[in-house]
Parts: structure tokens; C-alpha cells; sequence
């Protein structure tokens, strides 16, 4: 019996379909696909495919690209790969003989694509955010609980050793508990806090521009969009907090398991209708926890030009941050870590920086440990069960932003915030028609 073919049969008589059964046994090569195959997908694909067979490969943008990888070098690296333009198609052709699938693609294509994989019984790797919405990440969470297949979210710096190394000081109370958490990021490199452009130009021959919309809301092309600079708009993408938060937000929401936020509040410029802003102060308040030093904790996030205070932190003057990283202040000093896989966190007592060999935690391959995962050996440390409640998170900031001089309070239990209807109105929203999947609307 094929794999649709089942799942509809489960699903007329009420069984819980063993998707176990599909996966790889550990003597055998995982079948992926990759839907997005330039930029950052061509980094995706290749870091799967190295153990992995890539059956399959699926961009909407046939040509050459501006930017790494392609339609075309992807046609090269796997000349045995079945190539498409539309997902849909890839999935209705291809769904049977899939183990894995790739999802990098612009933001509010996230979902749609990874709950009709999970749907089909397919292990995903979805880039981060791993959605554009908060309803779209409870209802993956779910969706992925219930498929029982192999899951991670690309922020692969969740397995590298800086932040597993900083979990790790954290937890061991090295600075004591935490009472406060900043966090940064030199983001958005890309145009924000601008207006729609008037007019539209030409498509390019090689892009499919009604497939690149997917389910967002109809507009006609301009460069101001695609092939980058989509994730500073509404409807595209998350803005730099999106981009960002879902790597430096997550080593404090993992080592201080912090539950949903209660309070988030923004700071910064007036907002503009369709794009987020070009600098931002977003601050959330969390349920303490038995590594907090009250029964409440403040993290702080802070993008464009803004940055949180050293001094006022347990930092020296002239400390120089890193573009992106986290700091924590603890009740006996202050631990501070630069985003990435270069460098390990630094400790300051008083002002001052403390030597202290690091109890040093090797990282993992993020991709190899998702493949080996759906042959059944060991699993993700990312999986949709951590992600999808830490891009909840994150994304309460992409609508408080709109929102300024109000703190809203969050109901996770009610999925609303329970003193403003018009921020409620932005945890679930439509998609075009035609675009529509079951699970999500």
C-alpha cells in the first residue's frame, strides 16, 4: 500500500498510521528532497545530502541566481535528482519514496510546505523561523507529534559548541542563578521600516512569481521583494528578530527551560503598515524557573542600532560585543557569548573578565544527527517538539512591534493576548486562495 494511499485510509478509519515504517533502516541511504536550493537552501541541501541520496529538488527560480548555489548547479551536483518548479507537484510524484525533505524557502512558505510533508509521513528539516505565524507553529508542533518522524529546525548553532558549552555554564550556576537576559543582533542587513513600492517591473524569465507568492496575498513583482530582501516585510517574512532570534533567543529559552513569555513589550521607531522596523527594543517577561533568581525573568532582544548597556551589565567600558550574542547577568557575575561556532562564552566578575578553563562541549553535526535520526539512531536535539514553542516566542516580538507604548500580555493557553484584539488578530492569518492547507486554516 503507498504512502498516501495509507495515511488516507488511516484517516477515514480513526488508526494512527506507523510512519516508523517508512524510515530507513541504519544500513540504508536516506531519500531526501529540498525544496529551495539557492542561498541558504543550496547550504541545506548540500550539508543534508552529504548523508543522504537527494531523489529530488525544488526551486521556483529556474536560472541563475545572485546568490549561492541555484536551479542550475543543483541540476549539476545531482544529475539523478528529479527537478520541479512546484513543491506540490515534487510532493505528489516524489511523496512515496521520500524519507526526508529540506524546507528552505522565504518564511511564509514554512509551514505550508513542512505540514504537507508531515502529513505524508516525511522527516523535515525546516529552516528557521520555523514558521510566520504563532498558530502556524502550535499547529506543526502538533502536526509533527502526531506524524512521529524526524524533525529539526535550522538553527544549527543550537549543535555547536558555543551554545552548548554556555548551556552548559548556565546550568552548572558558574555566575549563580540568572536574573536578567540581553540579547542582539547587527540585523537587519536588508531594507526595513520602508513603504511598498509603487509600481512593478518585469518578472524574470526564469522565476515563477505566483509559486514564489505561494499563500501570501497577491502583489505584482519588483526586485524590492526577491531574491533577499522579502524578510523585512509582513507578508514574506519575520524581520531581523525572525531571522535572528530563533539562533541567539535560543541557548537562555533552552538553558533556563523558560516556558511561553507572559509580557512582551516594544520599543522604537513608529511602525510602518508593511514592513518591520530598522532598529528595535523588544522586552519579554518570563515565569521564573529553578535557574532564574526570582519568580520572574526579563530577556531583553535588541536589533538595529540598539545594544544593551555594558557597564550596567557586569561588562567593562570598553568591552566590544560581537555583531550577535547574549548576555546573562547572575547573582555572583555576568557570563556574555557572541552568536556562532568561533568562539566560547566569557565570564566577568566585578568588571572583570575571570580566567577559567571552560568545561568545553563539542559540537555535532546538526544535519548528520536529523539523517541519522530518521534511519532510527538517536534523536534531534531541535526537533519541532523545542522548536516550535521557541519560535512561538520569537514571533509574540514580531507583532509587538507593531504595537508600541502597550505591553501586551500573552494567554499561551488561549493562544490571544488578553488586552488587545487587534494583536490577536495577527496570531492566525489567511492565505491566498488556492493556497490553502489542512492543518493550517
Amino acid at each position: 500500500m503507498k504512502r498516501r494511499t495509507f495515511l488516507t485510509f488511516c484517516s477515514s478509519t480513526g488508526l494512527a498510521p506507523v510512519i516508523g515504517s517508512w524510515a530507513a533502516s541504519p544500513n540504508e541511504t536516506p531519500n531526501i528532497a529540498s525544496v529551495g536550493v539557492g542561498g541558504k537552501g543550496w547550504v541545506d541541501s548540500n550539508g543534508a545530502a552529504k548523508f543522504a541520496n537527494m531523489r529530488a529538488f525544488c526551486d521556483v527560480n529556474q536560472g541563475r541566481t545572485k546568490r549561492q548555489g541555484g536551479f542550475l548547479l543543483a541540476a549539476n551536483q545531482w544529475p539523478k535528482a528529479n527537478r520541479y518548479a512546484d513543491w506540490r507537484e515534487m510532493l505528489e510524484k516524489e511523496g512515496d519514496a521520500l524519507d526526508g525533505i529540506t524546507v528552505t524557502t522565504p518564511d511564509h512558505m514554512h509551514a505550508p510546505i513542512t505540514m504537507t510533508a508531515l502529513k505524508l509521513g516525511i522527516a523535515c528539516y525546516t529552516q528557521k523561523p520555523l514558521t510566520r505565524t504563532i498558530h502556524e507553529s502550535r499547529a506543526i508542533t502538533a502536526a509533527a507529534k502526531e506524524a512521529g518522524v524526524a524533525t529539526q529546525m535550522g538553527n544549527q548553532h543550537h549543535n555547536g559548541r558555543t551554545y552548548r558549552t554556555l548551556v552548559k555554564l548556565i546550568r552548572d550556576g558558574v555566575v549563580g542563578k540568572i536574573r536578567e537576559v540581553h540579547c542582539w543582533s547587527n540585523r537587519p542587513v536588508w531594507p526595513q521600516g520602508i513603504a511598498r513600492p509603487e509600481g512593478s517591473m518585469p518578472v524574470p524569465e526564469t522565476l515563477d512569481w505566483d509559486l514564489w507568492l505561494g499563500g501570501a496575498p497577491d502583489r505584482p513583482y519588483h526586485e524590492a521583494y526577491q531574491p533577499f530582501n522579502w524578510r523585512g516585510w509582513f507578508d514574506f517574512g519575520a524581520g531581523a528578530l525572525g531571522d535572528m532570534g530563533a539562533h541567539i533567543i535560543d541557548p537562555p529559552v533552552w538553558a533556563l527551560a523558560l516556558g511561553a513569555p507572559r509580557t512582551v513589550a516594544y520599543e522604537g521607531p513608529t511602525p510602518m503598515p508593511e514592513t518591520f522596523p530598522t532598529t528595535e527594543r523588544i522586552r519579554y517577561g518570563f515565569s521564573g524557573t529553578k535557574y532564574t533568581a526570582g519568580d520572574r525573568l526579563e530577556l531583553t532582544w535588541h536589533d538595529g542600532d540598539k545594544r544593551p548597556d555594558l557597564v550596567a551589565n557586569g561588562l567593562p567600558a570598553e568591552f566590544k560585543l560581537a555583531a550577535g550574542g547574549s548576555l546573562y547577568i547572575g547573582e555572583t557575575g555576568t557570563i556574555v557569548a557572541g552568536h556562532g561556532s568561533n568562539s566560547l562564552p566569557e565570564i566577568f566578575r566585578d568588571g572583570r573578565a575571570e580566567a577559567i578553563k571552560l568545561a568545553v562541549v563539542e559540537g555535532v553535526n546538526h544535519y548528520q544527527q536529523w539523517i541519522d535520526a530518521i534511519r532510527g539512531e538517536g534523536e534531534t536535539t531541535s526537533h519541532f517538539g523545542y522548536a516550535g514553542p521557541l519560535t512561538e516566542t520569537v514571533l509574540l516580538g514580531t507583532v509587538v512591534c507593531r504595537f508600541p507604548g502597550i505591553t501586551l500580555e500573552w494567554n499561551p493557553e488561549a493562544m490571544k493576548f488578553d488586552n488587545s484584539p487587534e494583536a490577536t488578530a495577527l496570531v492566525k492569518q489567511p492565505y491566498r486562495e488556492g493556497w490553502e492547507v489542512e492543518g493550517l486554516v
